[in-house]
């Protein structure tokens, strides 16, 4: 097994929340391995620059902009790879997220919230996709959850049950689209991304997320884009169901919210 199997040349991928973060390092490093990219978020211009580098690298990049929080905003993705790159070989779960917050302060519409952004979005499109990837050797679904998934912190009672049922559903839909299908999880930890600008609010607070981290920093976004290419690409053609922690080395959260006893 030569670096080859770490290209992606001839596939079609569609990867969620691709306008910045980890979605559009994602979609421009498959270009670059070789991929064919149908991008979809919200902001037409965040995506139109990020197409602007994937076309720049020699691949094709469809943008469609609109709210990926629907099945039907999920299924123009899908009608757009098929109908203008040819088929879908890969997906990549990124749209998702939820501010952290204290348990007695989270009403039940942004639990429900949580669980559809986070959940129900990868559920729709991966159901949308798979009739189309059903013929593809090697087709592949890529979510994208966190290790707020993995482990018990104040202040994650929606964002991390989320990302625990995500990571949950992976393992199912390995099972149920096995053999033709593989379906595997990345993990992030706190990624330098703008959606963490939110929380760290303060230089003292990213300091402190630094040093209770291991490795000793934030991770980037290309280090969760290069774990998303693993499993999409040939080199992870025996693995499936998996995830795989992408975190500096935490057990737990590194993010401190100060959220007092009930």
């Amino acid at each position: 097994m030569g670096l080859d199997q770490f290209r992606l040349d001839n596939k079609v991928a569609i990867v969620t929340g691709a306008g910045r973060g980890i979605g559009a390092a994602t979609a421009m490093m498959f270009a670059e391995a070789g991929a064919d990219v149908v991008i979809g978020a919200r902001s037409e211009d965040q995506l139109a620059a990020v197409a602007e580098r994937i076309e720049a690298s020699g691949q094709k990049a469809v943008v469609i902009a609109g709210d990926l929080s629907s099945r039907d905003g999920l299924a123009a993705l899908v009608a757009a790879a098929v109908e203008q790159l040819g088929g879908i070989d890969i997906v990549v779960n990124n749209v998702g997220g939820s501010m952290p917050q204290a348990f007695m302060d989270t009403t039940e519409a942004a639990f429900d919230g949580a669980m559809r952004w986070n959940v129900t979005t990868a559920f729709n499109l991966s159901q949308l996709a798979v009739p189309h990837m059903v013929e593809r050797p090697g087709a592949s679904i890529v979510n994208i959850a966190s290790t707020a998934g993995l482990f018990a912190s104040r202040g994650f009672a929606a964002y991390g049950t989320a990302k625990a049922a995500l990571i949950h559903l992976t393992r199912a839909l390995a099972q149920d689209l096995a053999p033709k299908i593989r379906v595997n999880a990345v993990c992030p930890g706190a990624i330098a991304t703008s959606a963490l600008d939110i929380v760290l609010q303060t230089p003292e607070l990213e300091q402190a997320m630094n040093e209770s981290t291991p490795l000793g920093r934030l991770g980037e976004a290309d280090e969760i884009a290069a774990a998303a290419l693993y499993f999409a690409c040939p080199a992870a053609a025996y693995t499936t169901g998996q995830w795989l922690g992408v975190d500096g080395g935490i057990t737990g959260s590194n993010l401190e919210m100060g959220i007092p006893d009930v």
